[in-house]
């Protein structure tokens, strides 16, 4: 090993870095001994000189580290260093801008330039962003220098909510200040409180109605109908009705919840998919007859076995196939389909109903979200049944393709993607 490599450099450099430590050991040490030197004292005096430079030594060799290999400090690491704050923060996934005491653009990460477009530097920052609470606090920050946050929106191309914050990044004064300006995207939480609370509201009036119809007619019978025969048999058979409906009100939300919790946990059982449509579309059976509906099936004789939970499976196509004879009934026919291709698995209730209107397909499968209120309520529907359609596939890795033409009727396909079982 070579004394003038990068090793000897290191070995040399811990020498005297030992040396410098045990200082004051070494420097006792040589004062005692140039003592006794020049006193010319006895045998005994140099024996307890001897002992003291031995004592020096071992309190020099204490000092030494262990560790040959020395802990570098990230600090003194050059290859941090090397890392500028551009790169870093061209790597960050929240945008960021940093401008000056006037609003100029000094400097924007990708982030930024990918969530508001490109911005160029040497841009005049309020001019890009015109909310104005966010010019509000940009122009307070840079009157006082005090850091602040504000919720936004941005509306264009798309809705999209963020968080911004607006800081001071140095404390030097006039032309050389700088600030920083990030975005936290907060789209998704703000469209989860939405949904809960259009859910509550939601559900709150599907219950208020209801409940307002039985207190009514429970007060007629305490009231003037109390001895009327004719009318408190009508009165109880409506409320009958009115219960039945928030029943199954309730036994929908309650079975979103169940799903929506299990939703995270994979289906790992084999299922006949041809044993569960066959089975579904039997026990429909009464319910076709009773509005006029012809089932017909085009259903491969063979298994055609899925991963899935079978009663969930049973609860999506038992609404897919209701919904169609009561709302197709029109058609006076629904044909379910169900075959296997190159592609995965497709299953498909198709009716010949009065259609859906294209500005209704996207929003099917919301919670409560009804194309005509009064026909949904006369057929004893809740506004959840597609939604737990959806709900349940997605679990099961699936998807829900809606296909309608207005005086033609609908198709509902379910497709399961390609299976290892």
């Amino acid at each position: 090993m070579s004394l003038w490599g990068q090793e000897g450099r290191a070995l040399r450099q811990r020498a005297v870095n030992r040396v410098i430590q045990a200082r004051f050991v070494l420097g006792a040490a040589a004062f005692v001994t140039a003592l006794v030197l020049s006193t010319q004292a006895s045998w005994w005096l140099s024996f307890i000189v001897l002992m003291f430079v031995l004592l020096a030594v071992v309190a020099l060799s204490a000092t030494l580290p262990r560790n040959d290999n020395p802990v570098v400090s990230p600090m003194n690491d050059p290859a941090i260093f090397r890392l500028s704050g551009q790169q870093l923060a061209a790597q960050l996934p929240d945008p960021l801008i940093i401008f000056d005491h006037e609003g100029t653009i000094l400097y924007v990460n990708p982030a930024a330039n990918g969530a508001f477009g490109p911005l160029a530097r040497g841009g005049a920052l309020l001019l890009h962003f015109r909310a104005p609470e966010l010019q509000a606090m940009v122009q307070s920050v840079m009157a006082d220098s005090a850091a602040r946050s504000v919720d936004y929106a941005e509306r264009v191309p798309v809705e999209r909510w963020y968080r911004a914050t607006v800081l001071l990044l140095d404390q030097a004064g006039g032309s050389d200040r700088q600030y920083l300006l990030s975005f936290r995207d907060q789209t998704e939480a703000h469209r989860l409180e939405r949904m809960r609370s259009d859910f509550i509201a939601n559900a709150s009036h599907e219950l208020r109605t209801p409940l307002a119809s039985l207190t009514g007619f429970i007060e007629t019978l305490r009231g003037p109908a109390r001895n009327d025969e004719a009318a408190r048999e009508n009165f109880l058979e409506i409320m009958q009705k009115q219960a039945e409906r928030m029943a199954r009100l309730i036994d929908d939300l309650l079975s979103l919840s169940r799903i929506e919790m299990k939703a995270h946990i994979a289906v790992k059982d084999e299922v006949d998919l041809t044993a569960v449509i066959n089975h579904v579309a039997d026990s429909l059976r009464p319910l076709a007859d009773e509005v006029g509906v012809e089932i017909e099936r085009n259903i491969d004789p063979d298994p055609i076995n899925v991963l899935g939970d079978r009663d969930e499976l049973i609860q999506v196509f038992q609404n897919l196939i209701e919904n169609a004879c009561k709302y197709g009934q029109s058609g006076k026919k629904i044909i379910i389909g169900l075959k296997r291709n190159g592609e995965g698995i497709k299953a498909t209730v198709q009716d010949f109903g009065p259609g859906i209107p294209d500005e209704h397909i996207p929003r099917l499968t919301e919670r409560f979200y009804r194309i005509n209120l009064e026909t949904s309520r006369a057929q004893k529907g809740t506004g959840l049944g597609l939604a737990i359609v959806k709900h349940i596939l997605t679990r099961h890795r699936a998807r829900l393709i809606v296909r309608s033409r207005v005086g033609e009727g609908s198709t509902f396909t379910v497709v399961f993607g390609l299976q290892k079982i």
